[in-house]
């Protein structure tokens, strides 16, 4: 039986997932540091910030701090960015009530959750990243490993879980019974014809939030990239990112997906791909997104927008320049008749200075911010006014109800 939301964030049940940071020795192993100059730190006078997509401020570690908090605090007692970011996103990995990353993430077309990362480390230059992982819940951590510990920036596959487990990493069941009901829906209602029974709904389908703060459990869940469709299925295109600056101007990323729900089996989208997931330069900035991975690889959207902060632009200016160049690359068969997108896709950016934003194609979306003035949600910019336009297709572009 899968774990409720209550018993998530019970400290028992908190303990039982391996919530502490970290949970065992090889989780998040020290950054090794190579090549690391202090030019870019004598200069700096800004103050630490994480940002991150707005699940960051849903999931709770055991003690009832945000995600994105969790992280926050760390780097002011002066833990590496990246070792706080990843024990940042490790409490989204571990929520099971969070299907679009980690543990209970919605698997794909044959029932299997594969997750993906990749991170980035700003004073050492270097990166790493894990595709198609199976059975191990924390793949940021893996990505971090790979590293800290390899010559070598990308793993996948039986590779990939292999190199997880010499390393220490727990092997896992990670589809939640939740998540299985789910798949079997999903599987049900895949033509009129087949030999599957519908089933009901594996969670009734969330009703919009009442409240403007995220403090009840309904409007939490509006935090989520956990969509539904006519039918009730779920459907997603995962995914935490975040982002860190620390007092010395030091700078990571790290972003983390159980990917496209009910994707074919292999898939990888944007966000274990270096550049286009995340991206994170120690002179400039960090970007990231989360959404249709396959229109944010094509425009490589947080190298990008790393670029174009290094010219000058304003965190929400480059943003914004990427949607445009997003929305100039897609295909014809993605567009409504004003040439906009049928699906969104969010990014979100910080510059060395700590100025930050977030931008979505359509108007609506937030993320989570935490900096001295605590932990919070704020909106995004957007490119196009209004919602997503409605279309059902092959190519799972979903509408949030």
């Amino acid at each position: 039986m899968s774990p409720t939301r209550r018993d998530f964030l019970g400290a028992g049940a908190a303990a039982a997932a391996g919530l502490a940071i970290p949970t065992f020795s090889h989780a998040l192993p020290a950054i090794v540091t190579r090549d690391v100059s202090d030019a870019s730190r004598k200069a700096f006078a800004g103050k630490p910030i994480v940002i991150s997509s707005a699940n960051g401020f849903r999931s709770k570690h055991a003690d009832g701090r945000p995600a994105i908090q969790v992280a926050y605090d760390m780097l002011t007692k002066g833990a590496d960015p990246l070792e706080a970011i990843v024990a940042g996103v490790q409490i989204v990995e571990l929520d099971p009530t969070d299907q679009s990353v980690g543990l209970g993430g919605l698997p794909n077309e044959e029932g299997v959750v594969q997750l993906d990362a990749s991170c980035m480390h700003g004073p050492t230059k270097r990166a790493a990243a894990i595709g198609c992982l199976e059975d191990i819940a924390t793949p940021a951590a893996v990505a971090k490993a790979v590293m800290d510990r390899t010559d070598h920036i990308f793993l996948v596959g039986a590779g990939a879980k292999k190199f997880a487990l010499e390393m220490g990493f727990k092997e896992q069941n990670l589809l939640t019974e939740e998540s299985r009901e789910a798949w079997l829906k999903w599987k049900s209602q895949l033509n009129a014809n087949d030999n599957w029974l519908d089933l009901p709904s594996a969670r009734p389908r969330p009703t919009p939030a009442t409240k403007t703060t995220p403090s009840s459990p309904e409007a939490l869940d509006d935090l989520l990239h956990v969509y539904y469709d006519k039918r009730g299925v779920p459907h997603t295109y995962g995914t935490i990112n975040m982002d860190a600056v620390t007092t010395n101007g030091d700078i990571a990323s790290v972003t983390t997906t159980s990917g496209l729900s009910w994707k074919l089996p292999g898939r990888v989208g944007d966000s274990p791909i270096v550049g286009a997931g995340q991206y994170c330069d120690n002179e400039v900035g960090a970007a990231g997104s989360t959404g249709r991975g396959e229109a944010n690889i094509k425009v490589c959207g947080a190298f990008l927008a790393v670029e174009l902060m290094r010219q000058g632009m304003s965190p929400e200016q480059a943003l914004i320049k990427v949607m445009e160049r997003v929305s100039a690359m897609t295909e014809r068969r993605l567009l409504d008749d004003n040439g906009h997108p049928y699906f969104d896709l969010n990014y979100y950016a910080v510059n060395k200075k700590g100025e930050y934003a977030s931008a979505s194609a359509y108007e609506g979306s937030r993320f989570a911010v935490c900096d001295a003035n605590g932990p919070r949600v704020e909106s995004c910019a957007y490119l196009f006014k209004g919602r997503v336009p409605s279309k059902t297709a092959p190519d799972a572009a979903y509408v949030k109800p």
